[in-house]
């Protein structure tokens, strides 16, 4: 019998999924008061910007990727926001700086959550605005209950807020002291500058539509956004570098962005048809696993040392791609068909062995050579090197997730992340902070995911949407930066070809590689390294050291934080959440 925390929830009305409590709280709550599924994801999510502010906030991202069943069409929404105007590798080089820094205002993009949170709300929700928003109001003004993880980001910056980042300070260190686990907490700045926003918003127009394009104005071209064009060109802080820096991040460039609908980059897997983001993101990381993994029985391994080596081997060959040729694909010309194509994945397929590769390789989509960053051509070129940076490590922040399904047949998938309180400081006036995306783009010139003007960093944000015989299925995803299409993939194959349900295969023993450059500040690359949970059991991790991986065993409840809810046929709806770190919850009825 396979072994569940909690049972895979079923029933016929609707399903939240998240990386919070309340989130899903109140998400259901919304979908119980005739919210559809959109109405109760954009209130779960704002609602996730003041629980989990070590996680996501309004200075954030955000991509989600939705089916509207009104519509009958998967889109995904880009709340990737770009960099700014004046943000150019010569401008870092100005500055001394060949990596830019994890930390401070040099690290700005354009916040993408808001928009993409109001874009969902305008186009496929039916609440107003302020209603949707009144959850995040009442949490952010009356308290919430401070997660274990909240107080240990903030320790892991106390000095800094005392001695530098002030402004955090009067929030995240309330008459001084550093908060207690399981107080009440609040975030009254927040409160008041997303209370005016909703209030605003009222008086903006006489439809629906026009008060959320208020709000969204507010934000972008309005007293928002000049609080923050004015904090970033007046203000030094002090970031990873060691040195204080004013942003880069100006007005103008908030004024000339809004979130977007992009159709799906897709594959078909097992008569699954897998949804994820364009190159811009990691997304199609995924699907070339599959495409590889589609070669392979991966029923007759079994979920043993066999199917992790082959997963991983594959994941290794995936994301060497992704390093050598993904980017924002309006900057970049980025060989997609080629890279999903079903003689390509034959052709990557044939290089998984018997034995751990240590070797960084990406292949010639096209006949095209590869072109990598510094730290990844280093790596291509010595097998069983591995490179480091000697920079000084900071607390990095992590994301949250949420899945939403309702009884008219939407499914969504938000993967929302960026602003974190230990990033970056509390702008006055506002009570967030602004995200540190720009920290994924590399200086060196000349390369996919190079730093330009006005261009989207590569993000991990990864949501993921799976139909089932051409009709929506699951949605399904997890925080973990680099990781996330791993933990991802492993808990939809574990569903797809072991039958397990979508908790139990949540819950089952979780693993990744590191076998690839970070998308974070200090940019580090550990080659061969395989973290699994020490569930796996000793026989399975002994093999695997057998075949060569650099095996690090991790505590049995430590890797991932995936949720998932799906619709069967009959409009029987399913969820399942993680139990690690044991904060995640789905709710249904």
């Amino acid at each position: 019998m396979t072994f569940t925390t909690r049972p895979e929830l079923r029933g016929m009305f609707g399903m939240v999924a998240s990386t919070h409590w309340l989130a899903s709280g109140v998400g259901m709550s919304v979908l119980e008061r005739g919210g559809n599924a959109f109405d109760a994801a954009v209130a779960a999510g704002l609602v996730l910007q003041v629980v989990e502010p070590h996680l996501n906030g309004p200075g954030g991202d955000l991509p989600a990727i939705i089916h509207s069943a009104e519509r009958d069409e998967v889109l995904v929404i880009c709340g990737q926001g770009p960099a700014p105007a004046a943000a150019t590798p010569a401008r870092f080089a100005e500055l001394g700086l060949d990596l830019i820094p994890g930390s401070g205002p040099l690290a700005a993009v354009v916040p993408g959550a808001f928009d993409a949170w109001m874009l969902m709300l305008r186009e496929f929700g039916t609440w107003e605005l302020a209603d949707v928003m009144e959850f995040a109001i009442g949490y952010a003004r009356d308290g919430y209950p401070l997660v274990p993880s909240i107080r240990v980001a903030v320790a892991g910056v106390e000095q800094l807020l005392r001695a530098e980042w002030t402004s955090s300070a009067e929030i995240y260190l309330p008459g001084g002291d550093l908060p207690a686990a399981g107080e009440r907490f609040r975030n009254l700045p927040l409160a008041d500058a997303y209370g005016r926003i909703a209030l605003e918003s009222r008086r903006a127009a006489s439809t629906r539509e026009g008060r959320i394009d208020g709000a969204r104005d507010a934000f972008y071209r309005g007293w928002v956004a000049e609080a923050i064009d004015g904090w970033v060109r007046d203000t030094e802080v002090m970031d990873t570098s060691g040195r204080r820096h004013r942003g880069l991040l100006s007005g103008g460039d908030l004024a000339g962005w809004y979130a977007t609908l992009e159709a799906p980059v897709t594959l078909d897997y097992h008569g699954h048809t897998i949804c994820k983001t364009g190159p811009w993101g990691q997304g199609p990381v995924m699907l070339q696993q599959l495409g590889m993994l589609a070669g392979f029985d991966l029923e007759a391994m079994g979920p043993g040392p066999d199917f992790i080596h082959t997963v991983i081997e594959c994941a290794k060959l995936a994301f060497a791609d992704r390093e050598a040729y993904y980017g924002d694909p309006d900057f970049a010309d980025v060989p997609l068909a080629a890279l999903l194509s079903a003689a390509y994945a034959d052709e990557r397929r044939a290089l998984v062995g018997e034995r751990a590769s240590e070797v960084l390789r990406p292949g010639s989509p096209d006949g095209r050579e590869p072109v990598l960053p510094p730290l990844a051509r280093a790596a291509a070129d010595a097998v069983g090197s591995e490179p480091t940076l000697a920079l000084a490590q900071e607390t990095r922040g992590d994301t949250c997730h949420l899945d939403v399904a309702d009884r008219h047949g939407n499914l969504v998938s938000a993967t929302p992340s960026g602003g974190w309180l230990h990033a970056a400081p509390v702008i006055p006036g506002l009570g967030f902070c602004l995200g540190t995306r720009a920290q994924m783009f590399w200086l060196t010139e000349g390369l996919p995911n190079s730093l330009e003007p006005r261009k989207r960093p590569r993000t991990t944000l990864t949501p993921t949407l799976v139909l089932r015989g051409g009709d929506p299925y699951m949605a399904i995803g997890t925080p973990g930066g680099d990781m996330q299409d791993q933990w991802s993939l492993g808990a939809l194959l574990g569903h797809l070809h072991f039958g397990r349900d979508l908790q139990a295969a949540i819950d089952a023993p979780s693993f990744h590689t590191n076998h690839l450059p970070s998308s974070f500040h200090p940019r580090e690359l550990r080659l061969n390294e395989l973290e699994i949970e020490e569930r796996a059991g000793e026989a399975t991790l002994a093999e695997l050291r057998r075949r060569g991986h650099d095996v690090q065993v991790r505590p049995p409840w430590s890797l991932g934080r995936v949720s998932a809810v799906a619709r069967e046929p009959g409009g029987m709806l399913k969820a399942g959440a993680n139990a690690r770190g044991m904060q995640g919850y789905a709710v249904g009825r």
